[in-house]
């Protein structure tokens, strides 16, 4: 048990505009994760598929991006840092990413290059 999988997640700290230089921050997610994470990983997926609340996607959105801030990498950054932070057309993705990682282990190539360079 003692090689546990982990993800990670590159955010966008700083962006010159004047220059087009971005300045990025690799998280890593926790090296335990429990089992209770998966079931409101599982849960989230289900009430957006769902949506039988009517929630506005904005309002599901909002769910996501806290659940990756504080129930995955457990307060590293602010919701706010993770929603300047991510690149917009990629945010979705990356997103559910997460949430992939937590319920199923599954890892995206570019997670894995982040891990394998931290090791």
């Amino acid at each position: 048990m003692a090689n546990l999988k982990r993800n990670a997640l590159e955010l966008v700290k700083s962006y010159d505009a004047e220059n087009d230089k971005v300045e990025t921050k690799v998280y890593y997610t926790p090296a335990f994760i429990p089992l209770g994470v998966v079931y409101e990983a599982i849960d989230l997926t289900e009430r957006m598929e769902k949506n039988e609340e009517k929630k506005s996607e904005k309002e599901l959105i909002n769910e996501l991006v806290a659940f990756v801030a504080n129930d995955i990498y457990k307060g590293q950054f602010t919701v706010e840092e993770l929603e300047n932070g991510l690149h917009a057309p990629d945010a979705m993705r990356v997103l559910q990413e997460q949430i992939v990682f937590v319920a199923r282990g599954g890892q995206s190539q570019e997670a894995k290059k982040l891990v394998a360079k931290r090791t």
